[in-house]
C-alpha cells in the first residue's frame, strides 16, 4: 500500500509541535519560550570560567620601562620584558540576570602568576635577571548586554568591565635584584595597572570574538522537507528577570516556496515557576497550527485509496462486486468495476493540548468514484469521516520523537447516487487501512525524530516533559561538549 504523500504530510505536522518554534506574524505571544534558570546560569558561568582561564594565558603583556634615582647610586634605567602568564586560577564566579539588560558576570578570589626578565642600565654598566610576580585577590565584573540582530539571532556585547587587583607581589632575582626591590612598590603599582587594563581588554575581546560568534550558531531557519521550513528567529531581545533569562522565538512553520502570513495567534503560556532544571522550553500549540496551515494549503492533507493498495488477503475489496452485499444498486449500475476513494481533510486540523493530553480530531471528506472502462471517474457516494488521535512523545539529548495512538474512525454517509447503504463495512476497510498502513509508516518516520534548535556542542539530559493547557513544557539539564 503506497501512501507516501500522507506520511510525508503528517510527519512534519506532528513533529512540528515538538520543535522549538514560535508565534506567527500576526501573533503577539511567542510560540516558544526558552528559560535559563539560575542553575543553568551557574553551569554557564562554570564553563565560561574555564574558557576565560584559557584565554588569560594568551594575554600579551607589554614591556614597560622606567628611570630610578637612588642615593648614593644615582640615576639609572630599568626595563621589564618577556612577560608571560604561567598560571591562572579563577575558582569563583557568578552569572546572574541583570533585569532589563542581560547578565552580570562576577569573578572573585582569583590569582595570576607572571614570569619575565628585567634589565638595569647605569652609565655604561648593564645587569639583568628574572622576576616572578603573583597577583592575588583578582576580581572581575562584566555586564553582558543581550540583544538581537536583524536576522533574529541573539547578540551580546560587554559595554562595562572592571577589574581590581588587591595584592601584587614581585620577587626579583639577579645581580641587582636588591636594587629593584628598593622601589618594588612602584613596580607593583605599574604591574597592577597594566594587568587590570589588559584583563578587561581581553574579556571584552573574548566576548566579541568568541561568545558572539558562538551565539550565531543558533539556527534562524531549518528545513523540514521539500515543502516546509521552520523559523527559529528571536522576536525580541532576551529578557532578564530576577531569577531567570527568557528567550522568545518566532518559530513559525512556513512554506519554503511561497511564504505568507499565517492567520493564527499563539495562546498565552503561563510557565510554572520551576528551577530544578537548567533550562525549560515552553512550546505552544501554535507550532502545530502553523504546520497544519502550510500542509493543508499545499494540498498535502489528502489521499486516495485504490483496490491495488489493499492487501491481497483482504476479504474486502474496492470493487463494485465486493460492495454488492451492502449497496446492491452499485453492483447493478456498475458491474465488475473498481472503485477509488479520494479523501481530504476539510479544514486545518488544530492541536489540542490539555493537562496530560495531546490530541487532534481531524475531519475528512471522502468521495467514492467508480472507475469506468473509459477511464473516466463517476462519483457514487460521499462520506464524512472523523477520528481522534493521541500522541506520545519521547526525548533524548538533542531531538524529540513521537508515536501516534490512533482512535477509531466514525464514518457517516453524506450523499449517495446509489441509494442508502450501511457504511459499517466501509468503516472497517478504512480502519484497516489506517491501522495497518498509514499509521505504521508515519510512526516509523516519527521514530527518527527531529532535532531541537540548539547551539553547537550543546546536549540535553535528564529530560522531563509535561503537557499543560496549550503548550508542552520540557525541562532539561545541559551538557556542553568541549572540542
Amino acid at each position: 500500500m503506497e501512501t507516501s504523500v500522507n506520511a510525508e504530510a503528517l510527519l512534519p505536522i506532528l513533529l512540528g509541535l515538538l520543535l522549538a518554534v514560535t508565534p506567527g506574524t500576526l501573533s503577539a505571544n511567542p510560540g516558544l519560550v526558552a528559560r535559563i534558570t539560575g542553575k543553568g546560569l551557574e553551569y554557564a558561568a562554570k564553563e565560561g570560567l574555564l574558557a576565560l582561564q584559557r584565554d588569560l594565558h594568551k594575554i600579551t603583556l607589554p614591556d614597560f620601562t622606567g628611570d630610578f634615582k637612588i642615593r648614593p647610586i644615582g640615576r639609572g634605567h630599568y626595563d621589564f620584558h618577556s612577560l608571560e602568564i604561567h598560571s591562572c586560577e579563577l575558582p569563583h564566579s557568578t552569572l546572574k540576570p541583570l533585569p532589563g539588560q542581560g547578565l552580570s558576570l562576577s569573578i572573585s578570589d582569583s590569582s595570576i602568576g607572571v614570569q619575565g626578565r628585567w634589565k638595569v642600565r647605569k652609565s655604561f654598566a648593564k645587569l639583568q635577571g628574572s622576576f616572578d610576580l603573583l597577583v592575588q585577590g583578582l576580581a572581575i565584573s562584566v555586564d553582558l548586554l543581550l540583544g538581537t540582530d536583524p536576522s533574529g539571532r541573539p547578540t551580546v556585547t560587554a559595554p562595562r568591565c572592571s577589574s581590581r587587583i588587591y595584592d601584587v607581589d614581585v620577587d626579583i632575582s639577579g645581580g641587582l635584584g636588591w636594587l629593584l626591590n628598593l622601589f618594588h612598590n612602584q613596580i607593583e603599582s605599574r604591574f597592577r595597572k597594566v594587568l587590570e587594563d589588559k584583563i578587561c581588554e581581553m574579556v571584552q575581546k573574548s566576548v566579541a570574538s568568541d561568545l558572539q560568534p558562538y551565539l550565531q550558531t543558533l539556527p534562524v531557519t531549518a528545513k523540514i522537507d521539500s515543502l516546509a521550513g521552520i523559523d527559529y528567529s528571536l522576536v525580541e531581545a532576551p529578557q532578564a528577570t530576577a531569577q531567570a533569562l527568557d528567550m522568545m522565538f518566532k518559530g513559525e512553520i512556513f512554506n519554503l516556496h511561497n511564504r505568507s502570513e499565517v492567520a493564527a495567534h499563539a495562546p498565552v503560556m503561563s510557565l510554572p515557576e520551576d528551577h530544578e532544571k537548567m533550562v525549560y522550553f515552553a512550546i505552544s500549540s501554535y507550532v502545530f497550527n502553523t504546520a497544519s496551515h502550510v500542509y493543508h494549503q499545499a494540498g498535502y492533507l489528502s489521499f486516495f485509496i485504490t483496490d491495488d493498495m489493499i492487501p491481497s488477503d483482504s476479504t474486502i475489496r474496492l470493487t463494485t462486486k465486493s460492495f454488492r452485499a451492502f449497496a446492491p444498486r452499485i453492483a447493478r449500475l456498475y458491474p465488475n468495476m473498481n472503485l477509488e476513494l479520494q479523501g481530504a481533510v476539510i479544514a486545518v486540523p488544530l492541536l489540542n493540548l490539555s493537562p496530560g493530553n495531546l490530541s487532534l480530531a481531524p475531519q475528512m471528506d471522502i468521495q467514492a468514484f467508480v472507475l469506468l472502462p473509459s477511464s473516466a471517474q463517476e462519483p457514487v457516494f460521499r462520506l464524512a469521516v472523523g477520528t481522534n488521535i493521541s500522541a506520545m512523545l519521547t526525548l533524548d539529548t538533542n531531538k524529540v520523537t513521537g508515536f501516534l495512538n490512533p482512535g477509531k474512525l466514525q464514518v457517516e454517509l453524506k450523499e449517495s447516487n446509489v441509494g442508502m447503504f450501511n457504511v459499517e463495512l466501509l468503516e472497517a476497510l478504512l480502519n484497516y487501512y489506517l491501522l495497518n498502513t498509514l499509521y505504521p509508516q508515519v510512526n516509523d518516520k516519527l521514530a527518527k525524530g527531529f532535532p531541537l534548535p540548539l547551539l553547537n556542542r550543546v546536549q540535553l539530559y535528564d529530560l522531563a516533559l509535561q503537557i499543560h493547557k496549550d503548550f508542552l513544557y520540557l525541562g532539561a539539564n545541559v551538557q556542553y561538549t568541549r572540542v
